[in-house]
């Protein structure tokens, strides 16, 4: 039996249009000479320059002056090159200088895909089998950096989508605040890196440290050890592991008055500057019945990537984490949306090709993976990964997965899980669930459709997914009709 999965005719495609002001980085001696140029203007030039440029940009952007004037604020060190104390300027003066720093940077010009649904935590105004939900997509621009942008809409009683209206006003966030540590909790991280706890003592670092501490503290500290210690290449590495679990930590602040399709998570970090890609959400509910709102990705520096997460309540402030311990390594971790049996779960794919799952009692630190599922039908047998949390029902936890087979062809699968012991693989789809179609076939990348997170309504499932990673869609697939199917390849399984 071919489980019916029903296409819905909605699209989510790039736009051009939506951009967002950037720093643009000038090496000094250009900055300098910007910046000299712009002095040099008569009272009556740079007004009229500065004019064009808010009569220009000011409708395509919230507040611009305001951005530019924080543009500003990152090379007003310059200054000094020519004696002169940037408070001391005219605050028109500021802004014009700021505006040669900035640039519009089209966020999703390239490509708008790799979706993931969850529920919104407002459900107000909704009716009777409706549910609002947000759609979380990897937007892709110039030069393939990506970054975390959102939809809002609210699905009916029969399952279809309805998108609410889209801002136009981009931002980053507002805000961006560096971690404070604990030192007892980052003594116990340094610990757990065994090689640097091993050549490094963190009492040569720790001590100097109050009981709270800040990113830029601990890097006077560092630049104080390294140049007692003046340890050769090799160990200066351990140095840049501690900078890295420290700059790995940082806060996001959207503006109130931004709509949700408005705020974007755009790379912040050195590790992920070339890109943030393929977020799985997931809502998570805790033991006290609280429910918050995590995200595993992909950071990416243009050499290695790294699995990071983030965290969320009211997708207005967000927390950035590292993921470590020895099987955060690859892409493709996935929440499940509770604790099972006492400890976070995670599925993963620590070698590239097969599912694992992890469990931890610390969410950020992951140690141990066992082998959960390797590729079984031609259709996976390069690889196999999962596509986004697994969802719980009666009958156990239901995976959404995707397999690479000839042609390296990306298609759909589903698997269902034990409910008490998900080590336990229940079924299986001996048949994908979706393939590329003819339409979908077309993109960046060929013969892939991909999904990072599903939700379950109205008895279907919800599966947004990315169409050859340039646009998305949507498809739903009766539950029933689909549990059935995986119970049902147990038993065969069995004969």
């Amino acid at each position: 039996m071919q489980v019916t999965v029903n296409r819905k005719d909605i699209k989510f495609l790039p736009d051009s249009s939506r951009v967002i002001a950037r720093f643009l980085y000038m090496e000094d001696e250009r900055a300098l000479f910007t910046i000299r140029s712009v002095l040099n203007m008569s009272d009556s030039e740079a007004s009229t320059a500065l004019r064009q440029v808010l009569r220009d940009y000011s409708m395509r952007h919230r507040n611009i002056s305001k951005i530019f004037e924080r543009h500003f604020d990152k090379i007003a060190h310059l200054l000094s090159h020519f004696s002169i104390d940037p408070d001391l300027l005219q605050y028109t003066t500021k802004i014009l200088i700021g505006s040669y720093f900035t640039l519009e940077y089209s966020i999703e010009s390239a490509a708008f895909f790799n979706p993931s649904v969850v529920e919104h935590p407002d459900q107000s105004d909704t009716g009777a089998g409706e549910k609002r939900v947000i759609i979380s997509f990897r937007a892709t621009g110039e030069g393939h950096i990506s970054s975390i942008v959102f939809r809002t809409g609210v699905i009916d009683k029969d399952n279809n989508l309805t998108i609410e209206p889209v801002g136009k006003m981009l931002e980053e966030a507002e805000h961006i605040q560096r971690h404070v540590y604990d030192k007892v909790s980052f003594q116990s991280k340094l610990d757990e890196m065994e090689e640097v706890h091993a050549i490094i003592p963190p009492a040569l670092i720790l001590d100097k440290l109050k009981d709270k501490f800040t990113y830029g503290e601990l890097r006077r500290c560092i630049d104080d050890a390294r140049k007692t210690l003046h340890l050769a290449s090799d160990k200066e590495m351990l140095f840049n592991r501690i900078i890295w679990l420290a700059s790995s930590h940082y806060e996001l602040e959207f503006s109130l008055d931004t709509n949700l399709s408005e705020r974007v998570i755009f790379p912040v970090s050195y590790l992920e500057k070339n890109g943030i890609e393929d977020a799985r959400f997931v809502k998570f509910t805790d033991d006290g019945g609280t429910a918050i709102y995590y995200a595993t990705y992909t950071a990416y520096n243009g050499t290695t990537i790294l699995p990071k997460m983030l965290d969320t309540k009211d997708f207005y402030h967000f927390r950035i984490l590292p993921v470590h311990g020895e099987i955060a390594q690859n892409k493709g971790m996935a929440m499940f949306p509770r604790k099972v049996n006492g400890k976070y779960a995670m599925l993963c794919r620590i070698d590239g090709f097969k599912n694992y799952i992890a469990f931890s009692e610390d969410i950020t630190i992951w140690r141990e993976a066992k082998l959960l599922q390797q590729p079984k039908f031609p259709w996976e047998f390069i690889q196999i990964g999962n596509c986004g949390s697994p969802i719980e029902t009666e009958a156990g936890w239901l995976v959404i997965t995707h397999g690479v087979g000839p042609m390296r062809e990306y298609v759909l699968g589903a698997s269902l899980l034990d409910l008490h012991n998900p080590e336990v693989e229940i079924g299986r789809l001996k048949s994908p669930l979706l393939i590329p179609n003819a339409k979908e076939r077309e993109g960046y990348v060929p013969n892939v459709v991909y999904s990072c997170g599903s939700i379950i309504h109205n008895n279907d499932l919800i599966i947004p997914y990315g169409m050859s990673d340039c646009t998305s869609t949507y498809a739903t697939v009766n539950v029933r009709e689909l549990l059935s199917e995986l119970t049902n390849s147990r038993q065969h399984r069995k004969q």
